[in-house]
């Protein structure tokens, strides 16, 4: 089983981020995954002037101070990255990882960021149609051997080559969201990984994710496509503690759906168990692990050694 981290890049330092980055490449963690936003979600406009660092920047610099872990994010937002430069930001941080970077991008969903930094932020239609777009653009560049040519409503290119391109091949898309109408169709047609994310509010089951897989593969058998040329993962928020009113208050201030691993380590180690039961590739951990670097040791030793 593969487990990686959502490195906190909020409300936190440098040699915080450094040090937890360490210490998931030195241990048993598989991947680790960091936030994309320019002010601290949730929005909080008194603590809009704390620390955001960028996305992008702290990915590259991963893929410098490591050999192991796999790198990504959680996710980027396409109304502010515009897929022909992303796709040359990804293909080069995957050249410094050597292979280990994975493309992750959404519709978006910040409106004060857009607000405070200047960016059109779009009715919901449009954000979709504009991720499908830039999807489809990315999978195209990362799939080719010649320069591209591609003319669409919101994006354009003309004979652009991606040089250099993914180190071992084409780079893997994870499309973020498991909105059922458009974001799993976008999925199905350009995307290569599925991620229930926790963070959004819904159920953290078995149940939950069955349904969810169950959409996708009706949208990849419209497209044409073999689900199994995509892997399944999950973001689970997590907090290791037998404090109750301590993960009661989590659930309750970020408004977590049912089942997120909150609570005591055999309350975890279930939840897991039963998400394994599900077939995923692999399961990510956010939430108290951004804390201090030293918790992605204790949430090692106590939780995934069990699983090793």
């Amino acid at each position: 089983m593969k487990f990686g981290a959502q490195i906190g890049v909020y409300r936190t330092t440098w040699d915080r981020i450094e040090q937890s980055i360490l210490n998931c490449e030195q241990g048993v963690w598989n991947s680790v995954w960091f936030a994309d936003h320019y002010l601290p979600p949730p929005p909080r406009r008194e603590e809009e002037h704390l620390n955001a660092h960028e996305g992008f920047s702290v990915a590259a610099a991963a893929a410098a101070m490591t050999d192991k872990v796999k790198i990504g994010h959680m996710v980027l937002g396409n109304t502010y990255r515009n897929p022909g430069l992303t796709a040359k930001m990804a293909a080069t941080v995957d050249q410094i990882s050597r292979g280990r970077f994975t493309l992750s991008i959404g519709a978006a969903w910040f409106q004060r960021e857009h607000e405070a930094y200047g960016w059109d932020f779009p009715d919901m239609k449009e954000r979709q149609d504009r991720l499908q777009e830039a999807c489809e653009l990315l999978r195209t560049l990362f799939h080719a051997t010649e320069p591209v040519t591609y003319t669409g409503k919101y994006y354009q290119l003309d004979e652009a080559p991606l040089a250099p391109g993914g180190y071992n091949g084409p780079i893997p898309i994870m499309v973020g969201g498991t909105g059922e109408k458009r974001t799993l169709k976008t999925l199905a047609m350009f995307g290569d990984v599925f991620n229930l994310d926790g963070w959004a509010g819904g159920p953290m089951t078995r149940e939950y994710l069955d349904y969810k897989w169950g959409v996708l593969e009706a949208h990849c058998e419209a497209a044409g496509r073999d689900p199994s040329e995509i892997r399944k993962t999950i973001l689970m928020p997590t907090l290791l503690s037998d404090d109750k009113t301590a993960c009661e208050a989590m659930i309750k201030a970020r408004r977590l759906g049912e089942g997120s691993a909150i609570g005591s380590k055999a309350y975890i180690i279930d939840r897991i168990g039963e998400i394994m039961e599900g077939g995923v590739d692999e399961i990510m951990f956010g939430g108290i692990l951004t804390d201090t670097p030293d918790a992605y040791l204790e949430y090692e030793a106590e939780i995934l050694s069990a699983f090793n």
